[in-house]
This record gives structure tokens, C-alpha cells and sequence, in this order.
């Protein structure tokens, strides 16, 4: 029995046909496979951890400005903070338990403002305050009052407005640094690096425009803190004279509890 054989035109034509049949599955499964996860990116997805790290803080520092807010988790307790921080001082709030307080900071100037309530709590041995601590209480309800430099609380206080002081204590990272999941923090795609073994905490960095960091997540359940507004400036401003009180002494107890 004699086997047909297609004719040398047929048969090219079906080479032919073959080999782009081959090309184009091969290109379309390429584009499924190999889509580069980092394209419009800023690149630092490609990075090792450590560069990552090295190019987050890079972009902190030079930043004029950020705002943080979120929890801190710490041995005297949880803070709620909410904070606008430049190089020369801050503003925003801070809860702890059932205080919630402001802070303004120009400079090495620092006030405090609060209600009633707060300048009262716990001034008492029995908790309740005195005739003359209500009265006086009332004097500072909601007006700013400028916290002595010499005053223990002072220096606890400041730091919640000191840029330097928060960014160096978020953005450090301890032990082996490694890299971690993509993700999105306010709708911006990130990249996540991450302590020793998980407990050394974790930094999302942001993979759109400047490497900023977007959010900090403390090792051991230490609070998450988010990290926006990067280099949009703001203005700090003394408050005015009718609602300024110069405590002029040593700051009640109640603060420092805080």
C-alpha cells in the first residue's frame, strides 16, 4: 500500500502553521507567567531587604515632614497618638486610658492642652479631687498650657512631637532583615520587610514615587503606626494669649500617669 504524501507546498504551509501556533501559546503563556510584578514601580521591589531598608530611611530623612498615627503599645501603657511632625516641633493628640490631651511644640516650647477631667484625675490620694484642684482645673480646661522645661513630664511629652526621636524608634528594625509580602497601605501598592523571626517588627515601603515608609507594625504586638504626608508642609502656630495659661511650677501627677 503506497502512504500519500502531501504535496512541498502543502506541507510548508503546515510547518508554517505549526511553528506560529507554537510562538503564540508560547508568548501568551509567558504573559501569564512572567508579568514583572514591579513594572510601573519604583523599582525597590528588585532590592534585597536591607537596601530596601537603606532606601525607606533614606526617604524618611530627607522628608521635611510626616504625620503618624496609630497605637504604641509600651511599659507605661498604650498610646493612641495622632501626629503632625516637622524638624522644629509637632501638633496633634494623644490618648492613654481615659486621657486625651493635645500637644503643640514650637520649637523648645510645649504645651499642653486638656479638659477639666484630666488635670484632675487622680490628684487625690482617694482619687477625687480637692475643692482648690477642681478650681484650678477649671482654670485649664481647653486653654494650652506651657509645660516648665524643668518639669519631669516634659521630656516624655516632647517626644511625642519630636520628629527624629519617633521616626528613629518606628523605622528600626531588629535583627536579620528579610523581605516580605506586596501589599496596599491607602490604595499604594507596597513592599514589606521584616525583622528577626517576625518579632523584630515589619515596614511597609511604598513601590509608588519616593520609597517612603507607609506603615510600622512593632514586634511582640507593640501597636501599628501609619505613616502619611510625607513632605507636605504645615504650619506651627503659638495659640493665642486668651488661651495660653503659664502654670508657672511643677505639673500635677496626673500628667505623668497619663
Amino acid at each position: 500500500m503506497t502512504s500519500f504524501v502531501p504535496p512541498v507546498r502543502a506541507r510548508r504551509r503546515t510547518a508554517f502553521l505549526a511553528v506560529a501556533l507554537c510562538a503564540g501559546l508560547t508568548a501568551a503563556l509567558t504573559a501569564c507567567a512572567g508579568e514583572d510584578p514591579d513594572k510601573g514601580t519604583n523599582g525597590i521591589g528588585r532590592l534585597d531587604a536591607p537596601q530596601i531598608e537603606k532606601r525607606a530611611r533614606a526617604a524618611a530623612d530627607a522628608s521635611g515632614t510626616v504625620r503618624l498615627a496609630g497605637t504604641l503599645v509600651s511599659k507605661g501603657g498604650t498610646y493612641k497618638i495622632d501626629m503632625r511632625l516637622k524638624d522644629k516641633g509637632g501638633a496633634g493628640s494623644v490618648a492613654s486610658g481615659n486621657s486625651t490631651f493635645e500637644l503643640l511644640r514650637i520649637g523648645d516650647v510645649l504645651y499642653l492642652k486638656a479638659d477639666a477631667g484630666f488635670w484632675t484625675h487622680g490628684t487625690t490620694d482617694a482619687g477625687k479631687a480637692s475643692d482648690a484642684d477642681g478650681a484650678a482645673a477649671d482654670k485649664l480646661d481647653d486653654k494650652y498650657v506651657k509645660v516648665p522645661e524643668d518639669d519631669p513630664t516634659y521630656k516624655q511629652l516632647r517626644g511625642f512631637t519630636d520628629k527624629k526621636v519617633l521616626l528613629d524608634g518606628l523605622l528600626t528594625l531588629h535583627g536579620e532583615v528579610a523581605k516580605g509580602d506586596r501589599d496596599k497601605v491607602g490604595g499604594v501598592r507596597t513592599i514589606g520587610i521584616m525583622g528577626g523571626k517576625g518579632e523584630g517588627g515589619a515596614l511597609d515601603v511604598s513601590l509608588e514615587g519616593k520609597p517612603y515608609p507607609l506603615r510600622f507594625a512593632r514586634g511582640g504586638g507593640g501597636g501599628v503606626i501609619t505613616l502619611a504626608d510625607w513632605g507636605k508642609d504645615f504650619a506651627l502656630e503659638a495659640p493665642a494669649e486668651g488661651d495660653t495659661v503659664d502654670y508657672g511650677q511643677q505639673l500635677p501627677r496626673s500628667t505623668s500617669s497619663s
